[in-house]
């Protein structure tokens, strides 16, 4: 397990005037099938109050088992080359994010970017994105990309002042008749 002390590494970082203290980064490992329930746990949380108003409680629930259970999150990071996170306040899981380094295209797939409601707006998200963009730049990668659904104006909004642009319009066949409308947004590491 990897454990990223931001109090430490940042002090007391003011993000818009709010100090930020206490917040942690903790990377699951290939045998961290504990950190991985509690994810489980807590993408259950965040996808329910999130996205059931924008893709429905089916394809939500859908969604959950086949791409944010334990099982499906330790296959990831053991097999698939993904790297997880599980952002804590305090000792509170309050987000996570999970990123793949795409190294023939030079990128890096942002696949999961999850802050739960109450932790919102409080900087947390440019925490995590630094994080983030550190990965990109210690794999020598140029640029992030990640899908979001169409629907999904506040993230769209919030990926935006990120730094990311939209690049393209996506429809995945997920299976079980469901698919995802999303769009296509990246973020060059020169910015």
């Amino acid at each position: 397990m990897n454990i990223i002390d931001l109090s430490l590494q940042y002090g007391k970082t003011e993000q818009r005037g709010i100090v930020m203290e206490g917040i942690r980064l903790i990377e699951l490992s290939g045998n961290d099938s504990e950190k991985a329930y509690e994810l489980a746990e807590l993408a259950r949380e965040i996808w329910t109050e999130h996205y059931t108003p924008i893709i429905g409680a089916g394809q939500v629930e859908y969604m959950l088992s086949k791409f944010q259970s334990a099982d499906s999150i330790m296959n990831d990071i053991t097999v698939n080359n993904y790297r997880y996170f599980i952002v804590y306040d305090g000792v509170k899981p309050v987000g996570y994010f999970a990123v793949r380094p795409e190294t023939d295209k030079r990128a890096l797939f942002l696949s999961k970017f999850h802050l739960e409601k109450n932790s919102r707006g409080r900087g947390i998200s440019r925490i995590m994105l630094d994080r983030i963009k550190s990965i990109a730049e210690e794999s020598g990668l140029d640029h992030i990309w990640l899908t979001v659904n169409k629907y999904n104006e506040t993230s769209i909004r919030i990926y935006q002042k990120l730094g990311f642009r939209i690049v393209e319009d996506i429809v995945t066949d997920i299976g079980s008749g469901f698919v995802m409308d999303d769009y296509k947004m990246r973020l060059d590491m020169a910015n």
